[in-house]
């Protein structure tokens, strides 16, 4: 029998992430991919948001997806949103595709040298007190530590382990088609009494992208070229001569989040933790980030440095932020409606939302740049992620993500030093100078702290004076017990 510390069941984006996160703590890590290669069947989400980039940049590898993709300075909510005046290095969202994020990542996964068992699905599962086994479609039989669900909306993960999958029912849907026309489409957005509807020119110029607002909901997942064709003719008079599909599917508004995200040693991340319509295009970017939330934790318990109980902290903290998806994207599925009641209700709101504060504050929520994780009472910036500020050390100028490329936590001394008896080995001090204020989304102006205990995430766990009220209770919950000193 095989084994590994960590099995990850998908090799998507969130499955590739965490897989990174985990192989760069030096986690024995493999996953299981269904797919015989990365190859991706049609260009499936289109954009990261502020706080992805982020993330990736705090590893060093944001650079890999920029140079590929393409910048855009506004968000979508009902009408896009410009957020290039947002705090952050990277406030713009960058349009590329799934397929391309997917490859990026997996060239990563490979540099870190993580096995991905190809072309097999997991089938069966059982947890123990000490593992879990997998039975593979191919008959062998994989144990691990821990296993984490990545594998989207329709999990066997989440089914195998048991947990529920509350939500809401579709009410609209949508066909999707990428295909040559033989015809010159009318490119584009287009709005009538069913929805709306749109035409756009794929990568190679050469065809085209359909989404196309169905009349009646429908349910089947795969559709038909000719179901495609009627659609257009209905909408727009014509098919524009579509043929050479190369990608068909249906999707639509189902909404869902899973009870729980931890069931004792299986976990779930992504879709397979919760699915939403694509209003926004938020889904790809919270399940990057639920990675990255989850990777440094499973690591730390995996190394006996935190107790199992830091795991429950992945559910408490990364639970609301989907809860806050599902309602924001059921609330622009509102604002879709064609009625004319809700058409007034989506003028009333684009009229707010041409005013600056409800504009930021949207904004900052889309991107993801506003997360809050409750840590407790304290400092504004306590719980938020830690802005990329520019740092004056003993080793010249320095940003703060630089200081996170290796998932390490960072207690930054910006007055006085810190006193880390006991978890020095484990924590990087750097002593620093920054400006005496600190811009953060959704909240303004703050005064820059002392210290500031930042963990490998990047999220702030502990902000203090020279005093260092508190210091050590956050070292032990976010680093684990100190060591005394022999």
């Amino acid at each position: 029998m095989t084994t590994h510390a960590v099995i990850i069941v998908g090799a998507g984006p969130v499955g590739l992430m965490l897989a990174s996160e985990l192989a760069l703590l030096d986690i024995d890590v493999a996953i299981i991919e269904r797919r015989a290669s990365q190859d991706l069947q049609g260009s499936r989400a289109g954009g990261l948001h502020a706080r992805t980039i982020e993330v990736l940049d705090q590893r060093g590898i944001a650079d890999r997806f920029l140079a590929r993709g393409q910048r855009h300075p506004a968000v979508h909510f009902h009408v896009p949103l410009d957020i290039s005046d947002l705090p952050s290095r990277h406030n713009y969202v960058l349009a590329l595709w799934q397929n391309e994020f997917e490859r990026i990542l997996a060239e990563r996964v490979a540099e870190l040298a993580v096995p991905i068992y190809r072309g097999i699905e997991a089938r069966d599962l059982s947890q123990h007190d000490d593992g879990v086994e997998v039975t593979l479609s191919d008959g062998r039989t994989l144990r691990s530590e821990y296993l984490v669900g990545c594998d989207g909306g329709r999990s066997c993960t989440r089914k195998a382990a048991g947990i529920a999958f509350p939500g809401w029912e579709p009410t609209t849907s949508w066909l999707i088609a990428e295909a040559a026309m033989t015809e010159e489409p009318a490119w584009g957005i287009r709005h009538d009494a069913a929805g709306t509807h749109g035409i756009g020119q794929l990568d190679d110029g050469k065809r085209a992208r359909v989404v196309l607002t169905e009349r009646h909901l429908e349910t089947a997942a795969q559709p038909t070229l000719r179901e495609v064709s009627e659609a257009l003719m209905s909408i727009y008079g014509t098919d524009y001569g579509i043929h050479d599909a190369t990608w068909l599917s249906r999707f639509n508004d189902m909404t869902r989040q899973a009870e729980t995200y931890r069931v004792r040693r299986v976990l779930l991340a992504g879709d397979a933790a919760h699915i939403h319509p694509p209003m926004g295009g938020q889904g790809l970017n919270i399940g990057v980030q639920d990675a990255v939330n989850l990777g440094w934790k499973l690591a730390q318990v995996i190394k006996c440095i935190s107790p199992d109980g830091l795991l429950d902290t992945y559910h408490a903290e990364r639970h609301p932020v989907a809860a806050r998806v599902l309602q924001n994207t059921l609330a622009q599925m509102a604002l879709r409606r064609p009625d004319d009641r809700s058409k007034a209700l989506g003028n009333i709101t684009a009229e707010l939302l041409r005013m600056d504060e409800p504009r930021r504050y949207l904004a900052a929520m889309m991107s993801g740049l506003d997360v809050h994780y409750d840590l407790g009472e304290g400092h504004p910036l306590l719980g938020r992620r830690m802005p990329d500020i520019d740092l004056i050390t003993a080793n010249g100028p320095q940003r703060l993500f630089t200081l996170l490329h290796r998932a390490r936590p960072v207690l930054l001394n910006l007055d006085e030093a810190g006193c880390l008896d006991g978890w020095k080995n484990r924590v990087r001090v750097v002593e620093a100078q920054c400006a005496d204020t600190i811009e953060v989304p959704a909240l303004g102006t703050v005064d820059a702290p002392a210290a500031v205990l930042v963990r490998p995430d990047g999220y702030v766990a502990w902000v203090g004076d020279h005093a260092q009220q508190g210091l050590a209770d956050a070292l032990t919950s976010w680093v684990g017990e100190s060591i005394p000193s022999i």
